[in-house]
């Protein structure tokens, strides 16, 4: 198994207008957060299916897949790591888990950061110390802020919510919507765990949310509470 049989079937499997499509939706004009990115023109279900033949791909090959121009590679290669992980024992999540950041340059959209950094890192880090989190915060990629926010929502599952409400502090000042709406949608997902939590955080920070965020976090409130924390 390799790469390069990977790839010859995503080709296969390619259709220009659905390629056309993903590259206005993902942004890839010149100045967007997406821009150069090449497509196929793959469906999710597709790539899902070409995935489930791969799950075993040696960690050379995944690289190579991972580093691929075409974004439905890098995806694909994503998808497969996340597999490896849920199967791996301590010592292998690990390595996966530093494969992983030390790859994060390739784990380059928001799709590919969503379907992968909470099933990895957010899952590694449970019992373990979270400074990466912030450290990653602070990088200068949109990826690596992104990627430390959407790690919390597996804490999230599990009624921890310190870090995502740090990490939505740290970001009231983000320039960048893709940040807002992360941030926005893990404080939704601490609502839906536990509303006195997220309605505590909106007293306090309402008036200085960007309004992406705050849109996103109270989207599961009532009428009523959406229109106290709207209005400012």
């Amino acid at each position: 198994m390799n790469a390069k049989d990977i790839k010859h079937q995503l080709l296969a499997l390619g259709n220009a207008e659905k390629a056309a499509h993903s590259a206005y939706y993902f942004r890839t004009g010149k100045g967007q957060y997406g821009e150069g990115d090449k497509f196929i023109g793959i469906t999710t279900p597709e790539m899902k299916s070409v995935v489930k033949t791969y799950k075993s791909l040696p960690i050379d090959e995944l690289e190579l897949l991972l580093s691929d121009e075409y974004h439905e590679c890098r995806i694909c290669a994503v998808l497969i790591l996340v597999e490896l992980f849920k199967k791996a024992d301590e010592f292998k999540r690990g390595n996966i888990v530093d494969f992983y950041l030390s790859h994060s340059q390739y784990v380059n959209n928001w799709d590919l950061v969503d379907v992968s950094c909470h099933v990895i890192l957010g899952e590694w880090l449970l019992d373990k110390d979270r400074s990466i989190l912030y450290d990653l915060s602070k990088s200068n990629s949109l990826w690596d802020q992104r990627i430390a926010m959407v790690s919390t929502l597996t804490f999230i599952r599990q009624n921890d919510f310190k870090d995502t409400l740090l990490l939505s502090e740290i970001y009231l000042t983000h320039k960048h919507d893709l940040i807002h709406k992360a941030s926005g949608w893990m404080l939704r997902e601490v609502g839906k765990r536990d509303e006195s939590v997220l309605t505590g955080f909106l007293d306090v920070y309402h008036k200085l949310m960007p309004r992406t965020m705050l849109r996103y976090a109270i989207e599961k409130l009532s009428p009523l509470q959406k229109k106290h924390y709207m209005t400012k």
